[in-house]
Protein backbone atom coordinates (compact mmCIF):
# COMPACT_ATOMS: atom_id res chain seq x y z
CA UNK A 1 0.00 0.00 0.00
CA UNK A 2 2.92 2.33 0.67
CA UNK A 3 4.20 1.90 -2.90
CA UNK A 4 0.73 2.61 -4.29
CA UNK A 5 0.37 5.74 -2.17
CA UNK A 6 3.83 6.80 -3.31
CA UNK A 7 2.77 6.36 -6.93
CA UNK A 8 -0.30 8.55 -6.37
CA UNK A 9 1.83 11.25 -4.75
CA UNK A 10 4.48 10.93 -7.46
CA UNK A 11 1.84 11.54 -10.14
CA UNK A 12 0.71 14.61 -8.21
CA UNK A 13 4.31 15.83 -7.93
CA UNK A 14 4.94 15.34 -11.65
CA UNK A 15 1.71 17.18 -12.45
CA UNK A 16 2.71 20.06 -10.17
CA UNK A 17 6.21 20.24 -11.68
CA UNK A 18 4.89 20.24 -15.26
CA UNK A 19 2.25 22.90 -14.51
CA UNK A 20 4.78 25.19 -12.83
CA UNK A 21 7.48 24.53 -15.43
CA UNK A 22 5.24 25.17 -18.45
CA UNK A 23 2.98 27.76 -16.72
CA UNK A 24 -0.23 25.94 -17.56
CA UNK A 25 -3.47 27.47 -16.23
CA UNK A 26 -4.37 24.16 -14.57
CA UNK A 27 -3.92 22.89 -11.02
CA UNK A 28 -0.98 20.52 -10.72
CA UNK A 29 -2.94 17.81 -8.89
CA UNK A 30 -5.48 17.74 -11.74
CA UNK A 31 -2.72 17.08 -14.26
CA UNK A 32 -1.29 14.47 -11.89
CA UNK A 33 -4.69 12.81 -11.68
CA UNK A 34 -4.87 12.70 -15.48
CA UNK A 35 -1.41 11.12 -15.53
CA UNK A 36 -2.52 8.51 -13.01
CA UNK A 37 -5.64 7.81 -15.08
CA UNK A 38 -3.48 7.29 -18.17
CA UNK A 39 -1.22 4.95 -16.20
CA UNK A 40 -4.19 2.90 -14.97
CA UNK A 41 -5.73 2.70 -18.44
CA UNK A 42 -2.38 1.65 -19.90
CA UNK A 43 -2.01 -0.95 -17.14
CA UNK A 44 -5.34 -2.48 -18.07
CA UNK A 45 -4.43 -2.56 -21.75
CA UNK A 46 -0.78 -3.70 -21.48
CA UNK A 47 -0.04 -6.45 -18.97
CA UNK A 48 3.64 -5.51 -19.00
CA UNK A 49 2.80 -2.44 -16.89
CA UNK A 50 0.96 -4.45 -14.22
CA UNK A 51 3.97 -4.56 -11.92
CA UNK A 52 4.82 -3.06 -8.57
CA UNK A 53 2.15 -0.72 -7.23
CA UNK A 54 0.12 -1.07 -10.42
CA UNK A 55 -0.61 -4.76 -9.91
CA UNK A 56 -3.43 -6.40 -7.96
CA UNK A 57 -5.48 -3.19 -7.66
CA UNK A 58 -2.90 -1.65 -5.30
CA UNK A 59 -3.64 1.91 -6.41
CA UNK A 60 -7.37 1.32 -6.03
CA UNK A 61 -6.90 0.00 -2.49
CA UNK A 62 -4.71 2.96 -1.51
CA UNK A 63 -7.18 5.44 -2.98
CA UNK A 64 -10.07 3.83 -1.11
CA UNK A 65 -8.05 4.20 2.08
CA UNK A 66 -7.53 7.89 1.34
CA UNK A 67 -11.21 8.40 0.57
CA UNK A 68 -12.21 6.66 3.80
CA UNK A 69 -10.34 9.36 5.76
CA UNK A 70 -11.11 12.29 3.47
CA UNK A 71 -12.83 14.23 6.25
CA UNK A 72 -9.47 14.66 8.01
CA UNK A 73 -8.25 16.74 5.08
CA UNK A 74 -10.90 19.38 5.87
CA UNK A 75 -9.50 20.08 9.35
CA UNK A 76 -6.80 22.54 8.13
CA UNK A 77 -9.39 24.40 6.05
CA UNK A 78 -11.69 24.67 9.07
CA UNK A 79 -8.84 25.99 11.20
CA UNK A 80 -8.07 28.57 8.50
CA UNK A 81 -11.67 29.76 8.50
CA UNK A 82 -11.69 30.11 12.27
CA UNK A 83 -8.44 32.10 12.15
CA UNK A 84 -9.92 34.55 9.63
CA UNK A 85 -13.29 35.17 11.31
CA UNK A 86 -12.67 38.94 11.20
CA UNK A 87 -12.48 38.84 7.40
CA UNK A 88 -15.54 36.64 7.29
CA UNK A 89 -17.44 39.16 9.42
CA UNK A 90 -16.45 42.13 7.26
CA UNK A 91 -16.95 40.45 3.86
CA UNK A 92 -19.51 37.81 4.83
CA UNK A 93 -22.34 38.96 2.56
CA UNK A 94 -20.07 39.16 -0.49
CA UNK A 95 -18.67 35.69 0.26
CA UNK A 96 -22.16 34.23 0.63
CA UNK A 97 -23.29 35.81 -2.65
CA UNK A 98 -20.23 34.52 -4.51
CA UNK A 99 -20.70 31.04 -3.05
CA UNK A 100 -24.39 30.99 -3.98
CA UNK A 101 -23.65 32.21 -7.51
CA UNK A 102 -20.89 29.63 -7.95
CA UNK A 103 -23.22 26.85 -6.80
CA UNK A 104 -25.85 27.91 -9.33
CA UNK A 105 -23.27 28.17 -12.15
CA UNK A 106 -21.84 24.77 -11.22
CA UNK A 107 -25.28 23.17 -11.21
CA UNK A 108 -26.13 24.71 -14.58
CA UNK A 109 -22.82 23.56 -16.07
CA UNK A 110 -23.41 20.06 -14.71
CA UNK A 111 -26.92 19.89 -16.17
CA UNK A 112 -25.71 21.22 -19.51
CA UNK A 113 -22.87 18.71 -19.61
CA UNK A 114 -25.21 15.86 -18.70
CA UNK A 115 -27.66 16.82 -21.43
CA UNK A 116 -24.94 17.11 -24.08
CA UNK A 117 -23.40 13.77 -23.12
CA UNK A 118 -26.78 12.04 -22.99
CA UNK A 119 -27.60 13.32 -26.49
CA UNK A 120 -24.20 12.16 -27.75
CA UNK A 121 -24.77 8.74 -26.20
CA UNK A 122 -28.16 8.40 -27.92
CA UNK A 123 -26.85 9.26 -31.40
CA UNK A 124 -24.85 6.05 -32.08
CA UNK A 125 -27.83 3.90 -31.04
CA UNK A 126 -30.15 5.67 -33.49
CA UNK A 127 -28.14 4.49 -36.52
Amino acid sequence: MLASLSLILLCQLIGEAVVRGVSLPLPGPVLGLLLLLILLLARDRFTLLARGPLRNEGVETASKGLLAHLSLLFVPAGVGVVQKLDLLASHGIAIILVLALSVVVTLLATVLTFRVVSRLMKQPNAR
